[in-house]
């Protein structure tokens, strides 16, 4: 009988543990960059005629406390070359290719923007 009631106390202690573990909250870290904000992102672009990879200037669109979606007012590339095709690219929060714009919103000529048919 002894050995019931050692395997009786493990496994009451254990779901003790199990309880403890569950009931304590978990820390969230704040979010740096909410919707709506103008960001700077280290990201493959074309500037003139060539293609760079420098800081653009783009709007957050989505956030929440691990991602960031931002959207740009011109192309975007993958380091493989492929053109994002809804000029959206995701980083995460803590990134260091994302840091928030100091410059005002830069916005397009009306003869440089291209219409929708």
């Amino acid at each position: 009988m002894p050995a019931f009631n050692q395997a009786e106390q493990v496994g009451h202690s254990i779901k003790e543990s199990m309880a403890r573990k569950v009931s304590t909250p978990t820390a969230i870290e704040p979010r740096r960059y909410d919707v709506g904000n103008l960001v700077d992102v280290l990201c493959d672009h074309v500037r003139g005629d060539q293609r760079v990879n420098d800081w653009l200037q783009g709007v957050v669109v989505q956030a929440d406390y691990k991602m960031v979606a931002v959207q740009f007012n011109q192309d975007v590339y993958l380091t493989d070359g492929w053109m994002i095709p809804d000029r959206v690219l995701w980083a995460r929060q803590d990134s260091d290719k994302i840091r928030a714009s100091t410059r005002p919103r830069v916005r397009l000529n009306r003869r440089n923007r291209k219409r929708k048919k």
